[in-house]
C-alpha cells in the first residue's frame, strides 16, 4: 500500500453524485484512471448503511492500492479495516476532541485527517496529529453550499508553511483553474464533481493525474 506522502490525486464516491450509477463501479474506474485516495462520503446515510458499501469498497482499492477513506465514520474504517477516516472541524474540535489518538483506541491503525479553512485551523489540525490536512475549499462548491472559498491565499500560506504532512487543496476545483492551484503551491489535490460528473470517470482522472507534479 502506498504511503500518504505519495499521494496527489483524492477522488471521492460522493452518494450525492450516483445519479443512478453504481458506487462499486465508479470506484473501480476511479482506480483504472490513478486516483490515490477514495473517500466514501455519504452524508445523512446512517452508519450501518455507510459500512455495508465501505466493506464492499475496500477490496476494490486494495487491490489498486488505493487508500479507502471514510467519511464522518472513524468507527465503521475501524471494523471494516480501512486505513483513513476524515472528519471536519465540527466533528472533531467542536465535539471536544484535541488529539486524533481521542477519537479511536489507540490499537487501532486508523489514520484521521482533518478538513481546515483558515490557517489558525490547520495549525490546530497539525497539533492534533493529523495524518493530512485538506485545504479549502478554495472556490465555492455545491459540495459545501453556503460555505465562501478560502481563495489561493490560503493555499500559498500552506505551500510556504505546512512542510511535515500532506496537505490536500479541495474544492471547487477543475480542468480551467487546475494551474491557478499548482502555481499556488498545491501538489496534491481533492477532486470531487469535475471527476464524477465526468461522461469518463477513468479518463477525467488520468488527466488531471498527468498535470499533477510527480513525487519527489
Amino acid at each position: 500500500m502506498k504511503s500518504l506522502a505519495d499521494c496527489r490525486l483524492y477522488t471521492f464516491v460522493d452518494v450525492g453524485y450516483l445519479r443512478g450509477r453504481d458506487p462499486l463501479t465508479l470506484a473501480a474506474r476511479l482506480c483504472d484512471g490513478g486516483a490515490d485516495l477514495i473517500q466514501l462520503r455519504a452524508k445523512d446515510w446512517p452508519a450501518d448503511r455507510v459500512e455495508r458499501l465501505a466493506a464492499q469498497l475496500l477490496p476494490i482499492c486494495d487491490m489498486s492500492g488505493v487508500l479507502l477513506v471514510i467519511n464522518d465514520h472513524p468507527e465503521v474504517a475501524a471494523r471494516i479495516g480501512a486505513p483513513l477516516a476524515h472528519l471536519g472541524q465540527e466533528d472533531f474540535f467542536d465535539a471536544g476532541r484535541t488529539h486524533v489518538s481521542e477519537v479511536l483506541p489507540q490499537r487501532v491503525k486508523v489514520r484521521i485527517g482533518l478538513s481546515s479553512h483558515a490557517p489558525e485551523q490547520a495549525q490546530r489540525a497539525l497539533a492534533a496529529g493529523a495524518a493530512y490536512v485538506a485545504v479549502g475549499p478554495v472556490y465555492p462548491t455545491p459540495t459545501k453550499p453556503g460555505r465562501p472559498g478560502v481563495t489561493l491565499e490560503y493555499v500559498r500560506w500552506a505551500a510556504a508553511t505546512i512542510n511535515d504532512r500532506p496537505w490536500f487543496a479541495i474544492g471547487g476545483i477543475h480542468a480551467a483553474n487546475l494551474d491557478d492551484i499548482l502555481e499556488a503551491g498545491a501538489t496534491r489535490i481533492c477532486i470531487v464533481s469535475a471527476i464524477l460528473d465526468s461522461p469518463d470517470i477513468a479518463a477525467a482522472c488520468r488527466e488531471f493525474r498527468r498535470r499533477l507534479p510527480s513525487v519527489v
